[in-house]
């Protein structure tokens, strides 16, 4: 019985030293991957962002901000991932609605702009102008890829809607809601201008 007892015990304290540890890790990763962000080196804040989550997944600080550094680099598909995998963590922090409406909203400005397009297996990707492929691309959007761009304008102004309902007080509560106004006129202008006439 004694033997058991010591065994339990010997390896409830190698799990409390290897997550003593790994915090410590995670946190010196995140104080790296900061100095970074402050350089704007966005692409080491990221590696070091990416690294603290393999060491532990459920910081919910972490994952936003690694979606953070991607929306600074104008990853906004990485940058959406991250934050879902935040609000996952972490729902009623009203900065995270925020933040994946804007990732939301600039990526589907990008597509409108033909600056990232859908492969035919849905992919997004960003065209290289060295990419000879490229030529051949269409200079109009394909139905999927409007259809798309609609979902993202949705999800965008739904997420701005819920940042404004956690967070009634906000001091940017006048542009959130003229940025909704201004996605609604980009996706419905006639629709928009009959809401803004009633």
């Amino acid at each position: 019985m004694k033997k058991v007892l010591l065994l339990v015990s010997i390896l409830f304290v190698a799990v409390v030293s290897t997550a003593c540890i790994n915090n410590l890790a995670v946190q010196d990763l995140n104080n790296k991957a900061q100095s970074f962000m402050e350089k704007g080196d966005y692409t080491q804040a990221i590696e070091r962002l990416k690294s603290s989550i393999d060491l532990d997944p459920s910081i919910f600080e972490t994952h936003y901000n690694l979606a953070v550094a991607y929306t600074k680099a104008e990853d906004y598909i990485n940058a959406m991932d991250e934050f879902k995998k935040a609000q996952e963590l972490k729902p009623n922090f009203p900065d995270v609605y925020y933040s994946l409406a804007t990732a939301e909203n600039n990526l589907a400005v990008d597509m409108t702009q033909l600056k990232v397009r859908m492969n035919m297996d849905d992919t997004l990707f960003t065209p290289k102008s060295e990419d000879s492929s490229t030529l051949e691309l269409s200079k109009t959007l394909t139905d999927k890829e409007k259809n798309l761009i609609s979902e993202l304008y949705d999800s965008a102004v739904s997420n701005y809607e819920k940042y404004l309902e956690l967070n009634p007080n906000a001091e940017d509560k006048a542009e959130v809601n003229a940025q909704i106004e201004k996605i609604q006129e980009e996706q419905n202008p006639q629709k928009a201008k009959r809401q803004i006439e009633e």
